[in-house]
């Protein structure tokens, strides 16, 4: 139990209704209403310190900790939640609840139904997402919790967590949307009306009333584990695991197999028998079918357009029941809206369970996210110990203005320009390492190639984009300077001048590439992959119509400062910071 919050309790909380009861969205009604629930750390004093998780499809309140001394499992997010951990207890209280409609303690289809005193079985009423928050809403009034620092959840999880935003957006400071949707794709509903049809064609489910009768729809309900398994691993990983590997057993029966594939889904279905109820199944997988917040609101910047939280939406790189597009398409649309939203792809080969297996990066995304160690909001304008460069551009900026910046980096100069200017704004970069660093800052970043997806930044929507010593790296610089002038009116970039004098004769004198504290590294190993001077940089604007407004040569060197005074720049500068706008 190292690292663990140790023994835990799931506790039952019977939730006071009005006369008329619970009112759900299709109409139907609840006389009734109790919530299974876990709780664990410490509640802060003013009761500000808590992170609400919800919990995927067959998931339960169990989310952390161990039942008994004996218990061999721990929750089902044991390697997330605990003290030291990237959700923190020594740091959060952490609640997670069973949903509605689920059979882990919380009202569902196999509750008495008060008006019978048996199980509701076919009588229990349709739900959607939007109930099984309001519910978990109910809850929190109950136990005295009025706001909410984080709302965290994967999967079907991560639409409760985009219902929390638009439901409840006073409740809420900051949410995480894991490999989710807004809603799903044909693919994911054609598995899921699979698996409601195998259920229901199981003689046992009796048309939902299989309560009392001594017999459950045990073959339907492992049939349908079965298929949603498979959707829950990517190819790699199945590959890897199973590949055409055979088991060494007797011969099998009919048209059984001697794959070791066979056996392990089997395994699954049977083990899922045990814990989860039939008709659970059918109403959840048909609330999460439903869900579809553009069909709703029209669009889903509109889904969006009164959400106050900060977001952090994650996408697993081999998932492909909930691809990385969905994940990608809920971050623009919340930057449509205007909303602080960050993304991040995390490359993992187990498929969409990597969010609860792979944790690794996941978990440090989440924990700096949360908590920002170092965050810049309010931090002082530093006097000293900052680039001359960051100067330069710093000065160009206007106060409170928008800013994008692409490669970002840590988010050093992101982290001046929002204490010297008051900016807001957001760094892209391609290195995850790099924006775990940003968001341990405080700072929203998106995890995207310059090259390929600056078209998910809508027009317009900064006052100036920031292209700080990186302009050599990209694949294509042209393109990029036009994507530059379509998201901003005006862009500011820097560039190792190639064109210096030093880099002029070392290669002249030496007849090899040069290198420098601009260009540190060897021809074989380097990142660069165009190479400019300043006069090439100049004659590429003038032939594309972009205007250079300011021009600004940087050189440390002696030589290079005369060089610049003399009017000679494209000689002396090693660096360059140019302003460009559209004509």
């Amino acid at each position: 139990m190292q690292r663990s919050v140790g023994i835990v309790e799931t506790r039952i909380a019977v939730i006071p209704l009005a006369p008329q009861g619970f009112l759900l969205e299709n109409g139907g009604t609840l006389k009734q209403l109790q919530v299974a629930y876990e709780g664990y750390g410490t509640l802060s004093a003013d009761k500000r310190n808590v992170i609400f998780i919800c919990h995927a499809l067959s998931g339960d309140s169990h989310v952390a900790g161990y039942h008994t001394l004996e218990d061999k499992h721990p929750g089902w997010w044991d390697d997330m939640v605990g003290p030291g951990k990237g959700i923190d207890t020594n740091r959060y209280y952490v609640i997670c609840a069973n949903i509605l409609g689920g059979c882990k303690g919380t009202t569902g289809p196999g509750s008495n139904d008060p008006s019978t005193g048996t199980p509701y079985g076919s009588r229990f009423p349709a739900i959607t997402i939007r109930d099984i928050v309001r519910v978990h809403h109910m809850l929190l009034n109950h136990l005295g919790i009025q706001h909410l620092h984080a709302v965290v959840g994967g999967s079907f999880g991560g639409m409760q967590v985009l219902e929390w935003s638009i439901l409840f957006p006073d409740f809420v400071d900051h949410c995480i949307c894991i490999a989710s949707a807004a809603s799903l794709s044909a693919q994911a509903l054609a598995f899921d009306v699979v698996g409601r049809e195998v259920i229901t064609s199981d003689p046992d489910w009796a048309g939902g009333d299989y309560y009392g009768t001594g017999k459950l729809p045990s073959d339907g309900l492992a049939a349908a584990r079965m298929i949603g398994h498979i959707t829950y691993l990517s190819p790699e990983i199945m590959n890897a695991k199973f590949g055409r590997r055979k088991r060494s057993l007797q011969a099998p029966e009919g048209f059984q197999t001697l794959f070791e594939v066979e056996s392990y889904l089997q395994y699954q279905g049977e083990k899922f028998v045990e814990r989860f109820d039939s008709n659970s199944y059918l109403h959840i997988t048909h609330a999460m079918d439903a869900y579809d917040l553009a069909e709703q609101y029209g669009d889903l910047p509109s889904a969006f357009r009164d959400v106050r939280a900060r977001f952090l939406v994650v996408a697993l790189s081999s998932d492909w029941l909930f691809p990385p597009e969905q994940s990608l398409e809920i971050a623009n649309a919340l930057t449509r809206a205007g909303k602080r939203v960050s993304y991040c792809l995390i490359k993992a080969p187990t498929g969409h369970d990597a969010f609860l297996v792979d944790i690794g990066h996941l978990s440090r995304t989440i924990r700096s996210f949360l908590c920002p160690s170092n965050e810049a909001a309010g931090s002082p304008c530093p006097d000293v110990g900052r680039p001359a460069d960051y100067d330069h551009i710093s000065a160009m900026l206007r106060p409170a203005s928008r800013v994008l910046d692409l490669g970002c980096g840590d988010g050093t100069l992101l982290s001046l320009l929002l204490a010297c200017q008051q900016t807001t704004g957001r760094g892209v970069d391609i290195n995850l390492d790099n924006l775990i660093s940003a968001l341990d800052k405080g700072l929203d970043v998106f995890h995207a190639d310059i090259d390929e997806d600056l078209s998910i930044i809508p027009d317009n929507a900064y006052d100036y984009v920031v292209l700080s010593q990186t302009l050599q790296v990209v694949r294509k610089p042209r393109e990029v300077l036009h994507e530059i002038l379509r998201i901003a009116r005006e862009g500011i970039v820097s560039f190792p001048n190639f064109g210096c004098w030093m880099n002029r004769l070392k290669f002249g004198f030496s007849g090899r590439m040069p290198k420098s504290r601009e260009l540190p590294f060897e021809w074989y190993d380097t990142p660069n992959i165009h190479l400019a001077t300043l006069e090439d940089f100049i004659r590429l604007c003038q032939s594309d119509g972009i205007q250079t407004a300011r021009v600004i040569p940087i050189a440390d060197s002696f030589i290079g400062k005369v060089f610049i005074r003399f009017g000679l720049w494209n000689l002396g500068a090693e660096r360059v910071l140019v302003r460009i706008a559209r004509q």
